[in-house]
């Protein structure tokens, strides 16, 4: 063998061999941010907030369904009166019509999915703060979510959850109006 490879396989057993002792002490963790976002207060009214839209654009996409289909079906009853040129231009109206159903399915999906950004995005913001600060006061090395990190087990004495939820809504207490009291910048309101 050469002396290159005699170095790297003496150096590849040395760390090796020395690894496991220095990260024995390591401590990791993992959070449910789902199951957090669903539990603080400060979800549940995002969420509460988003199935209203949820139903409201919903409601609107069955209403505008029903008509098609009952234009459709009126079609259907008058294909046998209507001349060639008649029945293809309300098919024509009609397939203009599924496109802008479709289109509006689709513009309230990006709708709902902006919305849910603009809701969560600053309860995730202070969630990482506090999960930061629990990993510096507490020696963790690392927290995992468990959604993200492809987590399928670990013992439940790793599991920061509940701690992060109680820490959370104790720092962002609700007004009787059901407000939050911290901006989103993590400054009180006056």
């Amino acid at each position: 063998m050469s002396k290159r490879i005699l170095t790297a396989l003496a150096i590849a057993l040395v760390v090796g061999a020395v690894a496991p002792t220095i990260y024995a002490d390591a401590k990791f963790a993992f959070v449910d941010l789902q199951r957090a976002l669903n539990e603080t207060e400060d979800g549940r009214r995002a969420k509460a907030e988003l199935k209203q839209l949820f139903d409201e654009r919903q409601t609107d996409l069955d209403q505008r369904a029903k008509e098609f289909k009952s234009k459709l079906e009126e079609l259907d009853k008058q294909k046998e009166v209507l001349t060639p040129e008649a029945y293809q231009s309300k098919n024509a109206e009609l397939q203009k019509a599924l496109i802008e159903l479709q289109n509006t399915y689709a513009r309230y999906q990006r709708e709902l999915a902006e919305k849910e950004l603009e809701l969560t995005k600053a309860i995730f913001e202070k969630m990482e703060q506090i999960l930061r600060r629990i990993g510096q006061s507490d020696g963790y090395e690392m927290i995992f979510d468990k959604s993200e990190a492809g987590l399928v087990w670990a013992p439940d004495h790793l599991n920061l959850t509940d701690k992060l939820i109680q820490m959370y809504n104790s720092e962002n207490p609700t007004k009787a109006g059901g407000e939050s009291t911290t901006k989103s910048s993590g400054t009180a309101t006056p």
